[in-house]
């Protein structure tokens, strides 16, 4: 398991459809990956689950992944949330 804290920027400015395509990155990976913050705990590929969630500016959030490809899903989870 490998879990990074990372300070959400520009998500809404940055993409046309924020929640759906992080969804979409969550998906290309096999590893389970959680998002987590504020005692939540969801889903990174539930599209209802991000809905809920809401990423937000200035938001710290945990990627928790758990699985083979562990770190490149974790990169890709961080470089979308903070619109590298």
């Amino acid at each position: 398991m490998s879990k990074k804290n990372v300070i959400v920027s520009n998500v809404s400015e940055g993409h046309d459809n924020p929640i759906a395509e992080l969804v979409q990155v969550a998906c290309q990976f096999d590893s389970d990956i959680m998002l987590e913050s504020d005692n939540r705990r969801i889903n990174a590929k539930s599209i209802m689950g991000i809905m809920a969630f809401n990423p937000s500016d200035g938001m710290s959030v945990d990627i928790v992944a758990e699985g083979a490809d562990e770190e490149a899903a974790l990169d890709a989870i961080e470089k979308f949330l903070v619109c590298e």
